[in-house]
């Protein structure tokens, strides 16, 4: 190995940029810190999804009320027919609209 005398600025210079590109051994442990704390919070969270999730499959199933789910069901399809009618009507609407405006524009230019 050579050893070449360097001049202080330019050694400062480069020991600037290394330091700048590396991360220092202070902040690499805090970033491992960080780093657990989040992987422990996210176990807490996975156990307390898992608790949650486990009450529900254990949870007893609600009594269905046959009357009520076909009352919904007619309910959403008279629904349906109606919105389908207003759109349908609507369609119509601007139909007219748009005939009136040809009819309109083809009033304004003369015939050639």
């Amino acid at each position: 190995m050579m050893r070449v005398l360097v001049p202080v600025r330019l050694r400062k210079a480069v020991r600037t940029w290394f330091d700048a590109r590396y991360i220092s051994i202070a902040d690499h442990r805090q970033d491992i810190r960080d780093a657990l704390w989040e992987v422990q919070t996210l176990r807490r969270e996975m156990a307390t999804l898992q608790a949650e999730v486990e009450r529900l499959r254990n949870a007893r199933p609600l009594a269905v009320d046959r009357a009520k789910l076909d009352d919904t069901q007619r309910l959403a399809q008279e629904t349906a027919k109606a919105l389908d009618g207003v759109l349908q009507n609507e369609v119509l609407l601007w139909q007219a609209i748009d005939s009136l405006k040809a009819g309109r524009a083809s009033e304004d230019q003369p015939c050639a």
